[in-house]
């Protein structure tokens, strides 16, 4: 069975995303290692890197995955932010390294105007001078996440993926993360078993199945092909449960970290999280074994 996961707020602590986890019955999670809308983070003390990894220990939360900042932007025609960018992705994976992380998200950035071919281009060479200024912490591993598609922003295609591995002098410090809202807003419907097999033979086509490292499991409010990036629970938007199904039964994918991005919240008495939770796991037998959910659309929310 695949290891389940959400993306836990930090506040507090960074040990506090652990046991927020832990609380739940996941098993693995997500975190930011500094404020999202920030540039700048106070270094990390040996305190927080202590009570961060004796709260994994102690808890059995394993594998624990960190996301990048929203504000960087590696594909940037702008000099300055590009070089704000890559000293702010230099910082990502050295407090990635300092906790013990050993993969950080990062959306691969929007091209702005400047053209999918110079935006692939500009991403690996920030992405070589990142590798070049975190010499010695190889144990991370940037995995670019496939994206939506909103605006200018690179990702959408798996070839766009591809493209920016294939120019990277590093490749092999580079992973994937598969979106699943993400995917179907690009076009990727992925809703049975024959579509399904299709996105499988373009990941083999592109980055190989065995570049993806994480997946993201999110529904979408908004329609195949849309390119608007609108996250629901599990069963409250648009997808329907197959694609979740056929990704949490694929033991190519048996050994990875599986991480909600839902919305937060109560439905009732029963905490979201927990709701999805539940679906993952009924999920995760053969389909005449599990028993249906309910599909009921909830509040707007974009990663």
């Amino acid at each position: 069975m695949p290891t389940f996961g959400a993306h836990m707020s930090i506040a507090g602590g960074y040990f506090h995303a652990v046991e927020a986890a832990h609380r739940y019955g996941f098993e693995t999670v997500q975190l930011f290692t500094k404020s999202n809308n920030q540039w700048r983070a106070k270094p990390l003390a040996d305190g927080d890197i202590g009570a961060f990894q004796d709260a994994l220990a102690r808890t059995g939360v394993s594998h624990p995955v960190a996301h990048n900042s929203y504000l960087i932007n590696l594909a940037s025609p702008d000099d300055e932010l590009w070089n704000k960018s890559i000293e702010a992705m230099v910082v990502e994976v050295e407090r990635a390294y300092l906790l013990g992380i050993h993969d950080v998200v990062a959306h691969p950035g929007a091209h702005v105007g400047s053209g999918e071919e110079a935006g692939m281009d500009r991403i690996a060479a920030g992405l070589d001078e990142v590798h070049r200024r975190t010499a010695g912490h190889e144990a991370v591993i940037i995995d670019l996440e496939s994206t939506a598609g909103q605006g200018s922003c690179l990702g959408h295609k798996l070839e766009h993926l591809q493209g920016i591995i294939e120019r990277v002098a590093a490749p092999e410090r580079l992973g994937v993360c598969l979106d699943t809202c993400h995917l179907f807003a690009a076009g990727y419907p992925i809703s049975t078993v024959e579509r399904y097999a299709e996105l499988i033979a373009d990941l083999e086509r592109t980055i190989g199945v065995g570049r993806v490292r994480v997946w993201h499991l999110n529904d979408s409010l908004k329609p195949c092909g849309s390119r608007v990036d609108r996250h629901a629970g599990l069963g409250r938007g648009l997808m329907g449960l197959e694609p979740f199904r056929l990704v949490l039964n694929d033991p190519r994918f048996a050994h990875l970290p599986m991480i909600l991005e839902t919305p937060k919240g109560t439905d009732g008495d029963e905490d979201l999280d927990s709701i999805n939770l539940r679906i993952l796991r009924q999920l995760s037998v053969p389909a005449s074994a599990a028993k249906p959910a309910k599909r009921r659309v909830v509040k707007d929310h974009q990663e």
